[in-house]
């Protein structure tokens, strides 16, 4: 018995030590959620009215005027870069194997053809995304230079890698570029979402029935369009890392505070085990004290 006290006063002490780290990791990923929400709640309203606004010139121009900006121009599609945009470390529940899975889904279903041609790319931004991959798609191409890029994270880096992936669409190199990215509602609720992002994707019905909008371009319209859309499609992209930066902490707070909680609940089961354990042990001693004593008298 005395055996079983001590391996359950191990556990109580191990889960204890356990529990000291999630608690740790729950406040310093609540710390870093915090200004990674101020970052994405700041950004998202202006990247996202910008986004609107190209998508409203682009695709209210004429055909031959829209031709100005090749970002906009769509190819038929034989070579595609993938971007997936996940967490360097785990410890945050679903989140970096939802990302994944939203992607894998999305190969399948769109880019199985172009995969088995060899004409897929993929760029991880993650080192999850790329380790996912990495082990389970052998035909597909790797652009690994932003595998770290969270170690690092400002609007520079990203303009980087922005930058390099207009370069190959503008050359021919892909015909479309999309991003696979974890989305911020809330502390609690991150989910994947895949975006076009190369060509600029034109508005949805239910928008084009708004109306045309009616633009004055000045200086003049080849000039602006040059200036305006690579600015936009940089603010957009960046969109996206703040997205997936924000999702990762909520993603990890909401998880170690979960373990957390299932640590409590784990030592109150140890703690009511090591309780009867013990009166048990007391029990059987007082027995054998008594049987003792009455064998004793009865000599």
């Amino acid at each position: 018995m005395s055996g079983s006290l001590k391996e359950v006063r191990q556990r109580i002490r191990s889960v204890q030590n356990t529990q000291q780290i999630t608690k740790a990791m729950k406040m310093v990923a609540a710390a870093k959620l915090r200004r990674a929400q101020s970052a994405i709640q700041q950004m998202r309203p202006y990247a996202d009215k910008q986004e609107q606004m190209l998508r409203n010139v682009l695709s209210n121009l004429d055909q031959g005027v829209t031709d100005l900006s090749i970002f906009s121009k769509v190819r038929p599609l034989e070579r595609v870069c993938l971007v997936v945009v996940t967490s360097n470390r785990g410890l945050c529940g679903a989140f970096n194997t939802n990302i994944n899975k939203a992607l894998q889904q999305h190969i399948e279903a769109h880019y199985a053809t172009l995969y088995e041609q060899g004409q897929l790319t993929l760029l991880p931004i993650g080192k999850k995304g790329y380790e996912y991959f990495a082990k389970r798609y052998p035909k597909l191409h790797f652009i690994t230079d932003f595998v770290e890029l969270f170690a690092q994270l400002n609007f520079d880096s990203a303009t980087e890698v922005a930058n390099r992936l207009m370069q190959a669409f503008e050359s021919g190199q892909y015909d479309r570029v999309d991003v696979t990215y974890g989305h911020f509602k809330n502390a609690v609720t991150q989910y994947p979402l895949i975006a076009q992002w190369l060509p600029v994707p034109p508005l949805e019905a239910t928008q084009e029935q708004q109306g045309r909008a009616d633009y004055i371009f000045e200086p003049n319209m080849e000039e602006l369009l040059q200036h305006l859309v690579p600015s936009i499609l940089r603010t957009t992209f960046y969109k996206y890392l703040l997205d997936t930066h924000a999702s990762e902490h909520g993603a990890r707070m909401t998880a170690m505070d979960n373990a957390t909680e299932n640590a409590n609940q784990l030592l109150h089961e140890l703690r009511i085990s090591y309780n009867k354990a013990r009166q048990e042990a007391i029990t059987k001693e007082i027995l054998e004290i008594v049987g003792g004593a009455a064998a004793l008298e009865a000599g």
